[in-house]
Parts: C-alpha cells; sequence; structure tokens
C-alpha cells in the first residue's frame, strides 16, 4: 500500500499550501504551508499543525493563541499540490490580526478596503499565553 503522503506533489521546498475553511459556512480562514510533518501529524492529532517558514519550525495553531483548528476533513485537489482543511476554528478567530478570518481586505474602485472587525486585540490574544501572574 502506498503511503498517503506520498501523493502529494510537494514543491521544491517539500511544502503543500494548506487552506483553512470554516466546516459551517465554508469560510476561507487562512492559508499557510505544511512540510510532510506537519501533515501527518495534522492527520493523526486532528488538529491544524503547519509549517512556520519564518520560524522555520512546525506551528501548531493556536499554541499561543488558543485559538486551535480542530480537524474535520482533509482533501487534496486534482492535481495534489493543494491541501484544504475544514476545520472548526475555536474562539472564532483564525487571524493574528483579530479577525475571524485572514482574508478580511477587498479590492473595491482601486483600493483595499478593510470589511472584517477585529474581534479580539492582538495584544491581548498573544500576551495572554505568556501571563504569569
Amino acid at each position: 500500500m502506498t503511503d498517503w503522503l506520498d501523493e502529494i506533489n510537494w514543491n521544491s521546498d517539500g511544502l503543500v499550501p494548506a487552506i483553512a475553511q470554516d466546516y459551517q459556512t465554508g469560510r476561507v480562514l487562512m492559508m499557510a504551508w505544511m512540510n510532510r510533518e506537519a501533515l501527518a501529524l495534522t492527520a493523526s492529532e486532528q488538529r491544524a499543525i503547519y509549517w512556520s517558514r519564518s520560524r522555520g519550525k512546525l506551528w501548531r495553531k493556536g499554541e499561543e493563541s488558543g485559538h486551535v483548528q480542530k480537524l474535520h476533513e482533509l482533501r487534496l485537489d486534482c492535481d495534489a499540490d493543494v491541501i484544504v482543511l475544514s476545520v472548526e476554528q475555536l474562539g472564532g478567530i483564525a487571524c493574528h490580526t483579530g479577525r475571524q478570518s485572514c482574508f478580511y481586505r477587498v479590492y473595491r474602485d482601486g483600493a483595499w478596503h478593510i470589511v472584517d472587525p477585529v474581534l479580539k486585540d492582538p495584544h491581548a490574544i498573544y500576551s495572554a499565553g505568556h501571563s504569569h501572574e
């Protein structure tokens, strides 16, 4: 039996783009990258785990913010080079800006317009996990 991870067309950096969607509404929440280990762990732990290119390490979504993405379904596209994760976004916030989705800007009249509110101040999100009170 072939390893399901071998069926993926990883890019030259050994990564595949992964799009997270709300499992109930279908709203696109965010896009991040996964390497082989991240995808294998996502499947085994049933939560979204990405590869942080900037930090050069695995990134368990929600490890700092508490905004974990619980996995409902994994899908692979026809070219086997994009993953879609159907997730339950705990806390209702996927974006580090404190918004529901990273896709909160809409192009209209030659400019980008912010159309989604900040649900929680990012400073409150990311300092909470580091509090020792």
